[in-house]
């Protein structure tokens, strides 16, 4: 009987897989009307080395399917959503990315939606502008796309109004009160990301792209925000109730006193058309004064074009869109003030307010808490 031993198997030293420059991170809850464009994007960038993490957060269509089936992105799935200490859960999104970046290797994570479409080489200039820039979050707006009425009337509005409230020149400076982000687009580096506490430290907040962006702020980052649309574009909602549910989750937060904004947008979609009225009537009868009655419709399209949508768009937004918008501000505010808002079939308990706060008030709320909780583990 041959009792030699076995020979030894020849052992191969492993491969080291190299480490990316930049980890993207996807968040994806039933995306599968957007996913596979935003990936073939992703996964046709140059001149940068990156990963991919798609986050599957409890999708009931194709979006797993379709994310598994490009060569080289990992797809995980989050745990179950848990509580912060005061029992408030924490947001899908926030629970997703927290996932995601746990996962990712690089030095520089990239956060961006499954319903942007990325240009190409865009991954990597972003990061040369946010290395030249000095900038530890780098957030792009993206150039938003839109396709029906309700969004044709109602996006311009709301990004015009966005663009008077949160001016990106305010927000990169660092002495500046204004802070902002959009969480189609947030490049951050890793080090500063761990340091703030990254998205767990604002897990429960519904606005948290600009809660996050508060926290760099505040622990001395740089900030750096500007219009994208020369590197990414996103379509938000692809029909009504989709772009009412989503806006009635976060008009209430972005801007103070909703009910006088409603009553201001209201009250310029009525001067609007009744100076063009006036003006036209004017025209036809040969008085020059037509000139002064079509002014509130030039000083509204002045204000709308900010948000860099079409000529076309913008008359859209002019002509109907002002009165949804004021609808809508009143609507978000309600939902609010009852305590609950809801989103891709969860419902998030907000609180009831006596005023609707805007996201640079929620976002400090979340520091304050975060320091005293610090400050108790201490003692």
């Amino acid at each position: 009987m041959d009792r030699s031993l076995p020979a030894a198997t020849p052992q191969f030293p492993i491969p080291e897989v190299p480490i990316p420059d930049v980890s993207i991170i996807v968040p994806a809850r039933n995306e599968e009307a957007s996913l596979g464009e935003c990936l073939e994007s992703l996964t046709a960038q140059t001149g940068v080395a990156f990963e991919i993490v798609v986050v599957d957060d409890g999708s009931t269509d194709r979006t797993r399917e379709i994310a598994q089936s490009f060569a080289g992105v990992r797809v995980i799935s989050p745990e179950l959503l848990p509580q912060d200490s005061t029992r408030k859960n924490w947001t899908g999104k926030n629970n997703a990315v927290i996932a995601g970046a746990e996962e990712a290797r690089a030095n520089w994570l990239l956060f961006t939606d499954a319903d942007t479409v990325h240009l190409p080489g865009s991954v990597a200039r972003a990061l040369d502008e946010a290395k030249k820039e000095r900038a530890d979050l780098l957030s792009y707006s993206p150039e938003q796309v839109v396709v029906t009425f309700a969004e044709r009337a109602v996006m311009p509005v709301i990004f015009a109004e966005m663009a008077a409230h949160y001016p990106p020149e305010k927000v990169r400076e660092q002495s500046s009160k204004v802070v902002a982000a959009n969480g189609q687009y947030i490049l951050v580096r890793r080090a500063a990301y761990d340091a703030v506490g990254g998205h767990a430290a604002v897990a429960t907040e519904i606005l948290e792209d600009v809660a996050l962006a508060r926290l760099f702020q505040n622990a001395g980052q740089r900030v750096y925000f500007r219009c994208g649309g020369d590197a990414v574009r996103a379509r938000m909602y692809r029909n009504w109730s989709q772009l009412r549910e989503g806006w009635t989750k976060n008009l209430a937060l972005l801007f103070p006193q909703p009910e006088r904004l409603a009553l201001l947008s209201l009250s310029s979609w009525f001067m609007a058309w009744s100076g063009l009225g006036v003006a036209v009537s004017c025209a036809f009868s040969h008085h020059f004064v037509w000139i002064g009655f079509a002014a509130p419709w030039l000083l509204v399209y002045r204000r709308i074009r900010a948000a860099h949508f079409t000529t076309a768009n913008n008359l859209t937004a002019i002509a109907c869109g002002l009165p949804m918008f004021a609808y809508m501000l009143l609507r978000s505010k309600k939902a609010h003030a009852s305590g609950q808002v809801s989103w891709k079939g969860r419902a998030y308990s907000v609180g009831a307010r006596s005023g609707s706060a805007p996201a640079v008030m929620q976002a400090a709320r979340t520091i304050s808490r975060i320091e005293h909780q610090g400050l108790r583990a201490k003692s």
